[in-house]
């Protein structure tokens, strides 16, 4: 079918970082489906109501209301890596959070896009911790995925979603040819004419070794504003806004 609302709800990655337009706001892998939907339906109107930083219960309490209200046909919901990265996170609690997202849009008459996470451990080595607690949540995903009835986008099932070379040197977000490659899995999962599994191929030549120098790095730059907003009680996301909270046509397309 044509839609002609699609609203976007989700943290980081939904929003689109780093996933840079030629002005250098964010593009991001919603924004690539929605130019992609817009082919089929030109009067496509889309939102973007993803912040950066955010967990499943700032989803439902801020992004879910405002998301209802725009009375889309397509939502997509993608979120709970935020969560998993922390030690002390209940994870049936996030899936419940997950369940009020897609069940309240699904109820609402909306088509879903739902999502699993992938490994994270051949991104970042140290997130070992995190990655039991990410297959829990991703088995929960697809179970919730086949009650409600959504288009189900299987990232942690193909290796190629871990490469390291779609992901950002923060080792947490997409590059622009890992978004790339979200957004054919989202328009594969939705049938939509011309896509394919040809973003699941993996990369021809084999990966290097990551240097120590590099991880060192990382953790200077990376890791350690992120420990220290941890120990301060603040968040990527506070103080920004949607960058698209209200229905608008899809340019350029």
């Amino acid at each position: 079918m044509a839609y002609r609302r699609f609203v976007a709800i989700g943290d980081s990655t939904t929003e689109g970082l780093w996933d840079m337009n030629p002005d250098g706001t964010f593009r991001g892998w919603a924004d690539r489906l929605a130019e992609r939907l817009a082919q089929d339906a030109p009067d496509l109107q889309y939102a973007n109501l993803a912040v950066r930083g955010k967990l499943a219960r700032q989803l439902v309490d801020e992004q879910l209301e405002p998301a209802l209200a725009l009375r889309p046909d397509l939502a997509s919901v993608l979120t709970g890596l935020n969560d998993m990265l922390r030690r002390d996170c209940s994870v049936p609690t996030v899936i419940e959070r997950i369940d009020t997202l897609i069940g309240a849009l699904r109820g609402a008459g909306a088509d879903v896009i739902a999502f699993t996470l992938p490994d994270p451990v051949p991104i970042n080595p140290i997130a070992k911790g995190a990655a039991a607690r990410l297959r829990n949540l991703n088995r929960a995903i697809r179970d919730l995925s086949a009650t409600h009835g959504t288009f189900l986008v299987d990232l942690e099932a193909h290796p190629v979603a871990s490469d390291r070379r779609l992901w950002h040197t923060d080792r947490l977000h997409a590059n622009p040819h890992g978004h790339a490659r979200i957004a054919a899995a989202a328009a594969e999962a939705m049938g939509l004419e011309g896509a394919d599994s040809s973003w699941t191929q993996p990369f021809t030549d084999p990966l290097g070794p990551r240097s120590t120098v590099s991880h060192a790095v990382w953790a200077g730059k990376y890791l350690a504003p992120w420990v220290l907003r941890r120990l301060r009680g603040v968040s990527s996301g506070d103080g920004i806004t949607a960058k698209r909270p209200q229905l608008e046509p899809v340019l350029g397309t």
